[in-house]
Formats: C-alpha cells, sequence, structure tokens
C-alpha cells in the first residue's frame, strides 16, 4: 500500500529542485499533493522549473496534484494557501516547508529588505504555516510536519578563522532556527498524535538554486547527493509513526540508513569526521 495514500499534503517550494522531487514522490505513494510556489511558467523565473512542469510530471505519472501560486514571505499568502487546501482536497495531513529565499552576502553588506524577506520565507513562513495547519492535525489525533533544513545550520566554530567565509550566516541563523523550533514544535503538539521533524541533505543537492549559488558545479556533480535521497527521506519522517520520528533533527543519508531505505551513505551524519550533528556549531 502507498505510504500516502489519502492523505493531503502541502509541499512549498515546489516549483524546482528538491520541492519538486518532494512533490512528485508523495504523489506517487499516493497523496494528494498541493504543489506551492511563485513561480506558475517555465520563463517566469531566471532559474529552470516551475509549478506547471511539475504538475504535469505528476498527472503524467498518474498522481494527483494541484499548483497554488502564492508568495509566501507574505502571511495573507500563507493563509491563502492553506484555505485553498481545505477547498479543494479537504484537511491537510502533511506540511513539508521547503521553500528557501538565500543570499550570499557578508552581514556588513546585507541589506536590511533583502534580510527581513529571506527570513519571512525561510522561518516566519514556516512558523505561519505550521500554526495554521495543526488546527486540522490536532482534531483529528494526527499528523506531519517535516522542515527542510541545511548542513548550514552548523556554524564554522570559534577562532581563529583560516579559511574565507562563505558569506552564508543568515541562511545558517535561519536553519539553526529552524531546527530548534522543529524540536520545540514536536513536543508542544506530542500529546495530539502529530509528528514534527527536520532534515538536511547529507550532502549539497545539485538544484538550479546551488548551482546558481556556485555550490556545486552543475546538475551532474558527482559530489553531491541526488535530490531523491532527500524526498525519500521527507517521505520517512513523514509516514512513520509520530513515535518514531518527531523530533527528529536528521541528515538524509543518516536516517535513510537507520531505518533500511538505503545500503550505505556518505556525508553530514554517515561519516563521523564531517561534524558533530545538525544545528550545533563546530567546538
Amino acid at each position: 500500500m502507498p505510504k500516502l495514500e489519502g492523505k493531503t499534503a502541502i509541499v512549498t517550494g515546489a516549483s524546482r529542485g528538491i520541492g519538486a522531487e518532494i512533490s512528485r514522490l508523495f504523489a506517487a505513494e499516493g497523496a494528494r499533493v498541493i504543489c506551492a510556489a511563485r513561480t506558475v511558467n517555465e520563463g517566469d523565473h531566471p532559474l529552470e522549473g516551475s509549478l506547471s512542469k511539475t504538475i504535469a510530471d505528476i498527472q503524467e505519472a498518474g498522481g494527483e496534484a494541484t499548483p497554488v501560486a502564492v508568495n509566501i514571505s507574505l502571511p495573507e499568502d500563507c493563509e491563502r494557501l492553506v484555505e485553498e487546501t481545505r477547498s479543494i482536497y479537504g484537511p491537510v495531513d502533511v506540511l513539508v516547508n521547503n521553500a528557501a529565499l538565500t543570499y550570499y552576502l557578508p552581514i556588513k553588506d546585507f541589506p536590511i529588505n533583502r534580510w527581513m524577506r529571506s527570513w519571512a520565507v525561510n522561518f516566519h513562513a514556516p512558523f505561519i504555516l505550521s500554526q495554521l495547519v495543526l488546527g486540522d492535525m490536532i482534531e483529528r489525533g494526527s499528523g506531519s510536519i517535516v522542515n527542510i533544513s541545511s548542513g548550514s545550520a552548523v556554524g564554522p566554530g570559534r577562532g581563529p578563522y583560516t579559511t574565507p567565509p562563505n558569506n552564508g550566516t543568515c541562511y545558517g541563523a535561519e536553519k539553526a532556527a529552524l531546527e530548534r523550533f522543529s524540536q520545540g514544535l514536536a513536543q508542544e503538539v506530542y500529546e495530539y498524535g502529530i509528528s514534527v521533524s527536520a532534515v538536511a541533505p547529507s550532502l549539497v543537492v545539485p538544484t538550479p538554486g546551488t548551482v546558481f549559488h556556485n555550490l556545486v558545479e552543475g546538475m551532474d556533480d558527482p559530489r553531491g547527493e541526488p535530490p531523491e535521497l532527500l524526498a525519500q527521506a521527507t517521505l520517512l519522517l513523514a509516514s512513520e509513526p509520530a513515535d518514531k520520528v518527531t523530533g527528529r533533527v536528521c541528515y538524509s543519508q543518516q536516517i535513510l540508513l537507520e531505518f533500511g531505505w538505503i545500503d550505505e551513505g556518505r556525508g553530514w551524519g554517515v561519516d563521523d569526521t564531517r561534524g558533530p550533528g545538525s544545528g550545533y556549531s563546530q567546538m
């Protein structure tokens, strides 16, 4: 039986990259997927990918999905997204907060409006959307919220510093906050049978966005992690019993290995030499 048969799921940032891959996998596993993003058609955004393409892929494979064009940096659009989901498919069973807006700039040069917008997308929207869907989940005594994090949540540790900064302080702080939020919310809603977790890729995932920011050398960079692995990890966290996954702050290949969904892995959370785990600076 498909792992999400009959479930209604919202996936943000579903027009390309990781969000599109999660949407396709969830639909293949029986979910009715609301694919949320700003980019509706190819060419509307400089980067490749669109809601139209994601929906076409899902429908061609026999899945069920509907696009909702929203700007989740706006609270009113977050409210509209959940309202439209309920009107189309009913109460929300699964929320995946995946959308991200990133600027790699040094703090001394960071425009305040970009800082505020980035936090609105990467941290405030997950809070607002989580709050909005909790009513459905509490009433039904079940539900899953999965927040997509990043290895950037691990800070560079204390000085002296011998390597140049990557100017990812803003993004790293947002993801560290998202991980702490995930675990705190997990504790708050545990009594209602709702799971909340956070997962980061074990390695940088080649996507149009990570290629644009020069985090990988191309979509076929062999040093990266295929988006399918993070999608599988998200599915695991959204479908396993709450007691097994709630409050988990983990890496994709780490948790896939633990549950036996893959046989081998590499990168953060797998190789002990790579760091102590999500949400902590190197000490």
